[in-house]
């Protein structure tokens, strides 16, 4: 029987309702909108971030070269070319608070915010396209949303600038055309024999990983004030 993408994607949604529910609502916001997370904590945030764009740049440049021409290189391509313009803002960003690029390069990975990262490696290297375009499409609208709230809260409670603030602002909305094309990759694969389990499996997990990411980061704020 045919598998029907958009409904499938709707479904996918509905059962992480509760995981995305955690994530918006996450401690580490509430807190960072009372200007509660020390500067160390953002100082720890930049550099986490540091380490998963970096690894996520190698990861999503293995998609494209494994990925046939066509819709998923398409789509793959453009993430990357978006992960390339964060992390030079993510640069900025930690200079504004700071941190040199051999700050951030010193700095070690932790285990519970990496993770994220880590299974962004596993889909560049073992995933099918479908999968990994699942993932980022389930995924991107919770990150976005967060980052939209850390960009207001850090210009409102910390003074930041807009301009060092980009890195979040670059994620706040998904580009235009996004969701269609992660679609079409789905459903390229799904008519090619990827099994919908198999596209569940990816969002379940990256969405868990996004979840873990922010309780990493909420532990590791909290240790610092």
């Amino acid at each position: 029987m045919p598998v029907d993408v958009p409904v499938l994607l709707r479904q996918l949604r509905e059962e992480l309702r509760p995981v995305e529910a955690r994530i918006l609502g996450h401690p580490f916001l509430s807190a960072l909108e009372r200007g509660g997370v020390p500067r160390a904590g953002l100082q720890e945030f930049a550099r986490q971030q540091y380490h998963i764009i970096a690894s996520d740049l190698r990861s999503v440049a293995l998609a494209v070269a494994r990925a046939p021409a066509g819709p998923a290189q398409d789509f793959f391509r453009h993430a990357l070319q978006g992960e390339a313009a964060a992390f030079e803002a993510l640069r900025t960003f930690a200079t504004a608070l700071g941190l040199t690029e051999d700050n951030l390069r010193a700095a070690d990975p932790l285990p519970g915010a990496f993770g994220y990262s880590a299974y962004v490696t596993w889909l560049g290297c073992y995933g099918s396209a479908a999968e990994f375009a699942a993932a980022f499409l389930v995924n991107l609208p919770a990150w976005g949303a967060n980052c939209g709230r850390v960009s207001r809260a850090l210009q409102s409670k910390y003074g930041l600038a807009p301009a060092a603030v980009a890195f979040f602002d670059l994620f706040a909305a998904p580009p235009a055309g996004f969701e269609e094309a992660a679609t079409a990759v789905i459903a390229d694969g799904v008519a090619q024999g990827v099994e919908p389990g198999l596209i569940r499996r990816a969002a379940h997990l990256l969405q868990g990983y996004e979840l873990l990411y922010w309780d990493t980061l909420h532990q590791a704020g909290a240790k610092a004030r």
